[in-house]
């Protein structure tokens, strides 16, 4: 771990590039976690610190902290990698994270912002910063806000999110013919007389491995996400799982028909949504009723059972998950540019307001060759 003052001498930034540093820094992060309000479970450590074990590459650690008098201000959990030629950094967590994004410390805000910008403009080695699924209201936009240099935005995912309600009071709104096909569709579930069971954090690996197996068979034969069967993911669900379940932050449900495991789904908690990460069903239930359905009804319980206001279906505004009601909120991408090389990098990835005139300006050789699809 680096450390070295802040440009005013009332702050120290330190820059974490090791595991060990990084596991070291757990119960500061998850200090500041909790005075973050837009933080999600995706910028908790134990979801991070998971991640990184499995999928982080030597070397390419960046984990900015800046602190005063031995409270983290801020956190940005960054990894550096090349694109293109360009040093870029990016959120530590990548594709596996739905949404990213940096912590700041709401109670001292302006002093957070000032301290992030700072650190993260005299951070050495980069060309542009990559977040891409920010979404509304996060950390970052506040540090956007006060960046000396340019921003670009973009299109991210479409999420859906739905009212913490019963799903019957979604079905009611909807009205009409559709809304007696729903009906129909939550009679069979309620005929079927499926058992919900929620996991302790003692049995969560053999929950996973279920889930997994659920999963796998759910998405047989129709594309499935390789990477949902590879080793290291099931390591990094395992002990994700294992430390957000044991502090409250996250869920597994099982769900049983005479007494035979059928389904299972693992839900974050955050602090304003809970949040459907991945579940699975056995083929044989899907020929009988919908999972997708049975699965919700109860997501949509738990969360009102916590408080919370809403129920996130994250990334993907498949008809599936549209039909039941919910509203989208679209992800943004974020491009930050610490050098002009950043131009670059943001007409490439199909960022916005004026970043393809810049790229002619500075690089006209390579203009022409990066307007073509990557």
């Amino acid at each position: 771990m680096k450390t070295f003052a802040g440009p005013t001498g009332d702050w120290r930034t330190a820059l974490v590039t090791s595991q060990s540093d990084w596991q070291r820094l757990k119960p500061e992060w998850d200090d500041l976690h909790e005075r973050c309000e837009s933080a999600t479970p995706f910028q908790t450590h134990a979801w991070l610190g998971s991640w990184w074990q499995q999928y982080g590459r030597q070397d390419t650690l960046r984990v900015l902290v800046v602190s005063d008098g031995g409270r983290l201000l801020a956190g940005l959990p960054l990894m550096r990698h090349h694109r293109w030629g360009l040093r870029v950094l990016g959120p530590v967590g990548m594709a596996h994270s739905d949404f990213t994004d940096i912590l700041l410390d709401d109670l001292d805000g302006a002093e957070a912002v000032r301290a992030a910008t700072g650190a993260l403009m005299g951070l050495p080695g980069w060309d542009v910063l990559d977040l891409p699924e920010v979404r509304p209201g996060a950390a970052i936009d506040r540090l956007c806000a006060r960046w000396p240099k340019r921003v670009w935005r973009s299109a991210g995912s479409a999420c859906l999110f739905m009212a913490a309600l019963p799903i019957e009071r979604h079905v009611a709104d909807i009205g009409g013919r559709s809304a007696g096909k729903l009906r129909r569709t939550l009679r069979k579930i309620d005929e079927l007389g499926v058992a919900t069971v929620s996991v302790p954090v003692e049995r969560v690996e053999t929950a996973v491995d279920d889930l997994l197996r659920l999963h796998c068979r759910q998405w047989a034969g129709r594309g499935i996400n390789k990477e949902h069967l590879s080793p290291r993911f099931r390591e990094h669900l395992v002990r994700t799982a294992g430390e957000l379940i044991g502090e409250d932050r996250a869920s597994i449900t099982e769900f049983r028909v005479d007494g035979e495991l059928v389904a299972s789904n693992f839900s974050l908690v955050g602090k304003d949504f809970a949040g459907g990460y991945l579940y699975g069903a056995d083929p044989e239930l899907r020929n009988r009723i919908d999972t997708f359905a049975l699965v919700l009804r109860q997501s949509l319980k738990e969360a009102g059972e916590r408080g919370l206001p809403a129920l996130s279906m994250l990334r993907g505004a498949e008809p599936h998950k549209a039909k039941w009601g919910a509203a989208e909120v679209a992800n943004q991408r974020v491009l930050l540019a610490r050098t002009h090389r950043a131009a670059l990098y943001a007409a490439a990835t199909g960022g916005k307001t004026g970043a393809a005139t810049l790229l002619k300006r500075h690089f006209p050789q390579l203009a022409d060759s990066l307007r073509r699809p990557l």
